[in-house]
C-alpha cells in the first residue's frame, strides 16, 4: 500500500513548483512585450543606418575610377583566421534556446577546420562560456551579463575589439551567432557576416535618387565612421533580438513545465485517492473481523 503522506508531500511540492514556473511564465512574457517593443524601435534605426551606408558606398563607388576600395568591404575568398561572435543567455530553464547556438558554433567550428582555417571564439553569455570552458575550447573574448541587458556602449565596446582585429589583418572575416526572435513561440539561428561588409544585404548598382554628393576621400573617413556605426549597431540589435527569443523560449519553456505539472498532480490525486480508499477498505476489514472474533 502507497504511503499516504508521502504522496500528500509529493503533491505540495509539485503543487510548489507550478505555482513557481507559472510565475516565471508571466514574468518572461511581461519581458518579452517590452523587448519586442526595442526590437521594433531598433528594427527602424538598423534599415536607416543600412540604407545610409548603401548610400555613401555607392555614390563613393560611383566617384572612384578604380571602384569601391575600402578594407571593411574587401571579401577574402579563402579565409585563414576568422572570428565567430556567438550570444547566449546568462541563465537557463529556456528549452533548447541555448543548445541551439552552441550547436551551430561547434558545426561551424568543424566545418572551417576541414577547410584549414583557424577560428577563434568570442562569446557573449555564461551558458556558452561554460560550455566550451568545460570543453577545453579557448575563448578569445568573453562577457557575462550583457546578453542579459543590452547595453549599446558596451556592445560597442565588444565588437570594436572584434573590428580592430580584422582591420589589422588579424583575421579575415567576422562571424555573428545568436538565436534570433521570429515571434512568441518560434526562435530561429541567425549567422551573419559582420566584417567584410556583405554585399548581400546592399545594394551598390541600384540606381540612386538622392542628392547627396560625396568627394573621393582617400582615408574613406565618412564611410569608415559609418561602417563603424553599422557594425556597433549590428552588435547591439544582435543582443536585443536574442534577449527577445530568449524571454520567447523561456515562456514557452515554463508553460510547458506548469501543464506538466498540473498533469503530474491530477495523477498524483488518483494515486492518493485509490490509496487512502485502500486504507479504509484495509480498516473497516481489520474493524469487521475483530468483530466476527468477539462473537
Amino acid at each position: 500500500m502507497a504511503n499516504l503522506k508521502e504522496i500528500k508531500r509529493k503533491i505540495g511540492s509539485v503543487k510548489n513548483t507550478q505555482k513557481t514556473t507559472n510565475a516565471m511564465k508571466l514574468v518572461s512574457s511581461a519581458k518579452l512585450r517590452r523587448t519586442e517593443e526595442l526590437a521594433k524601435r531598433s528594427r527602424v534605426y538598423a534599415a536607416k543606418l543600412t540604407e545610409l551606408l548603401n548610400e555613401i558606398a555607392q555614390k563613393m563607388q560611383k566617384a572612384s575610377e578604380e571602384g569601391l576600395d575600402n578594407v571593411y568591404f574587401k571579401e577574402v575568398k579563402d579565409p585563414r583566421t576568422v572570428d565567430i561572435v556567438f550570444i547566449t543567455a546568462d541563465k537557463g530553464l529556456c528549452g533548447g534556446f541555448n543548445a541551439q547556438t552552441i550547436k551551430r558554433v561547434n558545426q561551424l567550428i568543424a566545418d572551417y577546420k576541414t577547410a584549414n582555417v583557424k577560428v577563434r571564439l568570442r562569446a557573449i553569455g555564461r551558458k556558452g562560456i561554460d560550455y566550451f570552458r568545460f570543453n577545453n575550447i579557448d575563448l578569445n573574448n568573453e562577457i557575462i551579463g550583457l546578453s542579459a541587458a543590452p547595453d549599446y556602449a558596451q556592445a560597442a565596446e565588444f565588437i570594436n575589439e572584434v573590428s580592430q582585429a580584422y582591420v589589422s589583418g588579424e583575421t579575415d572575416r567576422i562571424i555573428m551567432v545568436h538565436n534570433g526572435y521570429v515571434n512568441m513561440i518560434s526562435q530561429e539561428i541567425r549567422e551573419d557576416q559582420v566584417l567584410p561588409v556583405d554585399p548581400s544585404k546592399l545594394d551598390l548598382n541600384s540606381v540612386s535618387t538622392s542628392e547627396l554628393e560625396v568627394e573621393p576621400d582617400d582615408d574613406d573617413t565618412l564611410l569608415d565612421a559609418l561602417v563603424k556605426r553599422y557594425v556597433e549597431y549590428s552588435m547591439y540589435y544582435a543582443l536585443i533580438d536574442s534577449l527577445a527569443a530568449e524571454h520567447s523560449a523561456r515562456m514557452q519553456a515554463m508553460d510547458a513545465a506548469t501543464k506538466n505539472a498540473k498533469e503530474m498532480v491530477k495523477s498524483l490525486t488518483v494515486q492518493y485517492n485509490k490509496a487512502r480508499q485502500e486504507a479504509i477498505t484495509t480498516e473497516l476489514i481489520e474493524i469487521i473481523s475483530g468483530m466476527e472474533s468477539m462473537k
